[in-house]
């Protein structure tokens, strides 16, 4: 009754020549191709702000193919524009902070970090959160209850862990 989610794993040609991977999630509702699908886009070569850019110029893509099947023009039409996305200056929202490497390796690094939280009141709702968004953020790690101790181990790129200044 809610349509039909499905995720596309494919390679376009980003920055420097180098092949990025993606994975492209549509999630088609019932009523499409009359309605846009829901475009979600991660890759670990990507920046947040590239992978919301990217996700714009598809919906905006996909604008121009409506009342057809549009998922396979998407894909093919991502893999060969995704360099030219990826040049453009930032034209998005501006909410989303915007740094282009020059090179997809250019990074700071994996990083791990270490959340002790003092409680924890309902626990399906929260470590459901919790994974929902550190797979939002490309983040892996455990969440580890030692008596009424309870802590969180993140690891994954330096821009996805945010770290307050002392």
């Amino acid at each position: 009754t809610d349509g039909t989610v499905f995720r596309i794993h494919t390679k376009a040609e980003g920055l420097m020549d180098v092949a990025v991977p993606l994975e492209l999630v549509f999630h088609l509702p019932v009523n499409y191709p009359l309605c846009l699908p829901g475009i979600s886009i991660n890759s670990e070569h990507l920046t947040r702000a590239q992978c919301v850019t990217v996700k714009e110029k598809l919906l905006e893509q996909a604008e121009n193919l409506l009342s057809g099947p549009m998922v396979h023009e998407l894909v093919l039409w991502i893999q060969q524009n995704l360099r030219c996305i990826l040049n453009q200056p930032e034209t998005g929202s501006g909410s989303e902070e915007s740094t282009f490497p020059t090179s997809p390796t250019v990074d700071d690094g994996l990083w791990i970090t270490l959340l002790h939280l003092d409680h924890m009141r309902a626990k399906t709702k929260y470590v459901k959160t919790v994974q929902k968004w550190a797979s939002d953020l490309r983040l892996t790690g455990r969440l580890m209850f030692m008596g009424k101790v309870i802590l969180i181990l993140l690891q994954g790129d330096r821009s996805n862990i945010k770290v307050p200044k002392s």
